[in-house]
């Protein structure tokens, strides 16, 4: 289907799996739990869209600019109160949606300029990642490239462009032959340190388990230094996330919509049920703070709503945490001493 990721390679049982987030508060409704569960299948071949950048030439200019911005690592602060505003946040204003009996949905949000975590979720376990998963494909590939002194050929650049910019399928499965399938991904993930991500079996990239917090995991390699991957790798998955074509420009960069953002989404209809998963990872520079985000979500009854939610999420989230974070930790009395 182009545009879209197709169920077309067979379904895969959830399997629920604990997860801890350090440093990340988390409180919760009663019903819900930390991070969420899926299962799904294997995207079918997207379409090809153009290569365009929707956002005007000031913010193409800045996406260019930002893409060679690494950031260093930021002591993280002892006490959570930031993180429990948004983790709060996130869950009064998604509650109604999550109550739903089969709505699930998991969100990691990280302020690189505060070192302020938020997790919040309903449901618990582990998500399909459908095309998202093509990030982590990419940073395998140039960590392999690295390791042997080479860089990506021609074709392997092209296929990465295609891969990450337009969500091209067939680019991805001879990305993922080229980094060894399953067990590539899962020896690149043991040195991003992803440890709740299971790489899908044979060639069904797409039934890659994952969570919320290994997502963000996987951006902090991206976007932020010391990191595995060169600076010179990073700015090359930057580039291609800052620069997806039209239709894939939603998610995440609905936190900050003025803003240059960087985005991977994932999005595919189960052929039991007809439900939708939808996902979004990236980056958004929102009232002076740089913040990482991790959206899952699933069991939605039609991508548009899928979509609607995961924005909502980013979006609710991202304004929370910078909130709690410009907001004063004591009153005006302590500020007057």
């Amino acid at each position: 289907m182009p545009g879209s990721d197709a169920d077309t390679k067979g379904v895969m049982l959830s399997r629920n799996r604990a997860l801890w987030l350090p440093g990340a508060v988390l409180t919760l409704a009663a019903g819900t739990a930390l991070i969420a569960l899926n299962r799904g299948a294997v995207p079918a071949p997207e379409g090809t869209a153009p290569l365009v950048d929707r956002r005007p030439p000031v913010q193409a200019a800045q996406a260019a600019q930002a893409a060679t911005q690494t950031h260093e690592p930021v002591a993280r602060p002892a006490q959570r109160s930031a993180a429990r505003t948004a983790a709060d946040a996130v869950r009064d204003e998604l509650g109604a949606a999550a109550d739903g009996e089969r709505l699930r949905y998991s969100i990691a949000v990280e302020d690189l300029d505060t070192g302020e975590l938020a997790h919040s979720a309903a449901g618990s376990g582990t998500y399909d990642t459908a095309s998202i998963v093509k990030v982590n494909i990419l940073a395998a590939l140039l960590l392999q490239a690295q390791a042997t002194g080479q860089a990506l050929t021609p074709a392997q650049q092209a296929l990465a462009a295609s891969m990450i910019r337009n969500s091209d399928n067939t680019a991805t499965d001879t990305l993922w032959r080229a980094i060894g399938g399953g067990p590539g991904l899962a020896r690149a993930n043991r040195t991003f340190g992803l440890t709740d991500t299971t790489p899908g079996a044979g060639g069904q990239w797409g039934l890659t388990q994952t969570v919320a917090a290994d997502q963000l995991r996987l951006l902090r390699a991206v976007f932020t230094s010391p990191s595995p991957l060169t600076h010179a790798s990073q700015d090359y998955i930057r580039s291609l996330m800052g620069s997806v074509a039209a239709d894939q420009d939603w998610g995440v960069p609905a936190a900050a919509p003025e803003s240059a953002g960087f985005v991977k989404n994932g999005w595919l209809p189960r052929t039991g049920s007809g439900e939708w998963d939808v996902n979004s990872i990236g980056r958004v520079d929102y009232a002076g703070h740089t913040l990482l985000v991790s959206v899952l979500s699933d069991h939605h009854a039609t991508r548009e709503a899928g979509i609607a939610l995961v924005e909502k999420a980013a979006s609710t989230a991202v304004h929370a945490l910078v909130a709690a974070a410009d907001t004063p930790a004591h009153g005006p009395e302590t500020l007057a001493r």
